[in-house]
């Protein structure tokens, strides 16, 4: 890889590492297992860097990896240690991130834990990335009414989910 071209690849890493990471997170609930899926994401991206930045479409590839590979991981259920929200979640909120500034972080963490993961990734993508129904169905490999009917049937879950019931909606946005 050319300097430029690698100073473009660190420069895009430093900026997008976190944000993957979380979303990383929100669709797995395990920091280590996000963090995985996040750099094997990151090195696929290294892998064909220079095509991916030709197209323009490098956040939105990084993005669309980072789901597939954490969904991957779902569906495997290797026997890795979880780490609970409660141990992760200790010491300052970090304001850039939407869920830090929520005091019942944890609880929604754990109810969006419950949620099947396809449902699981509408929700992070639309509501915590704030993608688009089409963004999100192109991340998915899915029709946008799929996105629409597998988001409605999360939020349905997720308004009836007994820990959630006492939030108010400006906590929950």
């Amino acid at each position: 890889m050319k300097p430029d071209t690698e100073r473009d690849y660190v420069d895009f890493v430093t900026h997008h590492a976190n944000a993957l990471c979380r979303t990383a997170y929100l669709l797995c609930g395990d920091w280590r297992r996000a963090e995985d899926s996040t750099q094997e994401a990151l090195i696929r991206l290294y892998r064909i860097w220079g095509r991916i930045q030709r197209k323009g479409s490098v956040a939105a590839y990084a993005r669309k990896v980072v789901v597939s590979t954490t969904l991957d991981g779902l569906r495997r259920k290797s026997a890795h240690e979880v780490v609970s929200a409660e141990e992760h979640f200790t010491g300052e909120a970090d304001s850039s991130d939407p869920l830090a500034v929520l005091e019942n972080r944890i609880v929604i963490t754990q109810a969006l834990a419950e949620l099947p993961p396809r449902m699981r990734a509408c929700v992070v993508l639309r509501y915590f990335d704030e993608l688009s129904v089409d963004e999100t169905a192109a991340v998915l490999e899915c029709r946008p009414g799929t996105v629409k009917s597998q988001t409605l049937r999360a939020l349905e879950k997720l308004r009836n989910h007994p820990a959630l019931a006492a939030l108010t909606v400006g906590e929950l946005a």
